[in-house]
């Protein structure tokens, strides 16, 4: 189990505990003096400039929203509502917010590696003035994911809609900056084999999840780790190194070492730190093969269909057949495929039998098994397992 540990800014340089496989970007004397799996108390702007440069994998950022909130707010019932009230959210103006939000995105950028990426998340109240702040730095923006909140809190004085969705931004360190991690295969897994959109619709923090400290919210903006568990499982890969600057109730923390990945989380505040370290430390981390991810298709060995005929898989006068047996095609010795009108490679005339422009042929085949028609993509998955 990897212990949670708090440091203040006099030690942060400490080694980490024990040795991990980190990728080869980074170098390695910036990699052993990393604070792995620790929250480290200070200014986070401060602290992210006391990282090692190109030192982090992926960084999560909640900032403040700066709500400007006036006032208590109460339901129909009169009864109190927790609102986000808090010191930390307040700034003298917009001047003021958008200072601050350019010196830690500076920060951020400089100690993200430059096969990293960043997620900032913020509501309407902030986002739009990040997000240009973000641009204006040189991060390069791949998508907004909007998160679409299925029991957001009602607008008890009815004179707005409900705010119901927050917007994370994904980026990279700028245009051309495109060796980034996106386990495209495992989040389409993840959504039954369907693309994964940039909408997602999860619930709000609560019930049991919801940290409570004597009855009360242990934290405003506690965010629910369904939300992380999509953004670290989409970016990330087992080991990496994922940086929080506003670490808050750890979620961020409590995710990545579920999943098998390290964090470092930046807290200046005492309450905080506690609560997020009594809760990491409770978390059994998934170990062996249920964290690997599902690799992408263009990252695996490359296999010909002429590959099957060598190893005897498939024999030369074999007939494939397409979806419901509706086409069909016999297999010749050189690897192509020869139909009642074309002939060619396995792409070709599995087109051509179709009368469309392309034709993934490895999906579109397929050999007939004890009268069960298997996918020829699947003997191409045989062959791969063979060369590990």
């Amino acid at each position: 189990m990897i212990p949670v540990m708090t440091q203040n800014m006099t030690i942060k340089q400490k080694a980490a505990p024990k040795a991990v496989t980190r990728k080869k970007t980074a170098p390695k004397a910036a990699q052993k003096s990393l604070p792995l799996d620790n929250i480290l108390k200070g200014d986070c702007i401060e602290l992210m400039n006391s990282l090692p440069e190109k030192s982090v994998d992926v960084i999560f950022a909640d900032p403040p929203y700066n709500m400007q909130l006036k006032g208590e707010l109460h339901r129909p019932d009169n009864s109190h509502v927790d609102a986000v009230n808090d010191s930390w959210d307040q700034f003298s103006g917009f001047d003021a917010y958008d200072k601050f939000t350019r010196n830690w995105l500076t920060a951020a950028r400089r100690v993200l590696k430059d096969t990293g990426t960043i997620w900032v998340i913020g509501s309407y109240h902030n986002i739009y003035r990040v997000g240009s702040i973000i641009q204006d730095i040189g991060f390069w923006v791949l998508n907004d994911i909007v998160w679409r909140k299925s029991n957001p809190m009602p607008n008890f004085r009815g004179t707005r809609f409900t705010n119901a969705h927050e917007t994370l931004l994904w980026c990279n360190k700028g245009e051309g900056f495109n060796k980034y991690t996106f386990n495209y295969e495992a989040m389409k897994a993840f959504n039954d084999d369907v693309q994964m959109r940039s909408d997602w619709l999860l619930p709000i923090c609560s019930g049991s999840e919801r940290l409570k400290v004597n009855g009360h919210k242990g934290h405003s903006t506690q965010k629910p780790e369904a939300l992380l568990y999509r953004v670290l499982l989409s970016s990330t890969n087992k080991g990496d190194v994922v940086l929080d600057p506003f670490f808050g109730s750890g979620t961020t923390g409590a995710v990545a070492k579920k999943l098998g990945r390290h964090f470092i989380g930046l807290e200046r505040e005492d309450k905080y730190i506690k609560l997020a370290t009594d809760r990491i430390k409770d978390i059994e981390p998934l170990e062996g093969d249920i964290i690997e991810i599902t690799p992408a298709k263009r990252s695996l060995p490359r296999v010909a269909f002429g590959t099957l005929i060598e190893n005897g898989m498939i024999k030369p006068g074999t007939i494939l057949f397409g979806p419901g047996k509706r086409h069909a095609a016999k297999v010749r010795a050189d690897g192509t495929l020869i139909s009642a009108d074309s002939k060619g490679s396995i792409h070709q005339v599995g087109a051509s039998v179709q009368n469309a422009p392309s034709c993934n042929g490895w999906t579109f085949w397929n050999i007939e098994v004890n009268d069960n028609l298997i996918p020829i993509d699947h003997l191409r998955a045989e062959v791969r397992a063979n060369m590990n």
